[in-house]
């Protein structure tokens, strides 16, 4: 099992440490879909007992991460195009909002940072650093909103997904749209124009959507055909 992992006995917070391993893990395609979570051996990697694990563990199902199966125990979730269409469906109906309610308060030091987190995001090649810099850029954007139950919420849909985008941006052409569309969308909070900000993010979602459940449909169909 390739995870991420050091000596945290002496830690005052190995449950955090042990969660952060596990989500990137998770999220980068380390640990794939269906992959066993024992919490012995993972109590032993990072030389603890098992109740930062649990504690761990209990977060990560919080998350939509893992899920507990009968038998089995921890196992990393998998999501149904059901699943994957109804998160990005929320979101394109939240996160217009959000950041519609963001371009009438935005401050010019949030746009500098949004600015900033574009131009890193365009400039990476490394795709650990794509999930994260995405993540900055749009909340650097939503941040002014006034809508903190909203953000929350927001970001619980993007961890459900972020391993999936990840991999589409990775093996697809989604990163040069990605940086198209983000341009797009901060020209709009610079001109202070709330509707088309709103309306650009709603397209954002919708694209990324399609050319996630596009790619997935395609690399479960090859799966499933070695498997034959």
């Amino acid at each position: 099992m390739q995870i991420r992992a050091i000596d945290v006995a002496q830690l005052a917070s190995p449950a955090d440490v042990i969660f952060d391993a596990l989500k990137e893990a998770i999220t980068l395609g380390t640990l794939v879909e269906g992959a066993v979570l024992r919490q012995e051996s993972i109590a032993k990697m990072f030389n603890v007992s098992r109740i930062p694990v649990r504690e761990a563990f209990t977060r990560l199902e919080e998350q939509g991460l893992i899920v507990t199966q009968r038998y089995r125990g921890a196992v990393v979730a998998s999501l149904s195009f059901e699943e994957i269409e109804e998160i990005f469906e929320f979101r394109a109906l939240i996160e217009p909002e959000v950041i519609r309610h963001s371009v009438e308060n935005i401050s010019s030091e949030s746009l500098e940072i949004a600015a900033e987190y574009s131009a890193r995001f365009s400039a990476s090649t490394d795709p650990k650093q794509w999930g994260d810099l995405n993540r900055l850029f749009h909340y650097s954007l939503y941040r002014d909103c006034g809508r903190p139950y909203y953000l929350q919420i927001a970001e619980a849909s993007l961890n459900r997904i972020e391993r999936y985008q990840r991999a589409q941006l990775t093996l697809t052409a989604g990163m040069d749209r990605a940086r198209s569309e983000h341009d797009g969308i901060l020209q709009a909070c610079m001109r202070r124009d709330a509707d088309a900000a709103a309306e650009r993010t709603r397209e954002h979602i919708r694209g990324a959507e399609r050319s996630l459940i596009s790619f997935l449909k395609r690399a479960r169909g090859t799966e499933q055909a070695a498997q034959m």
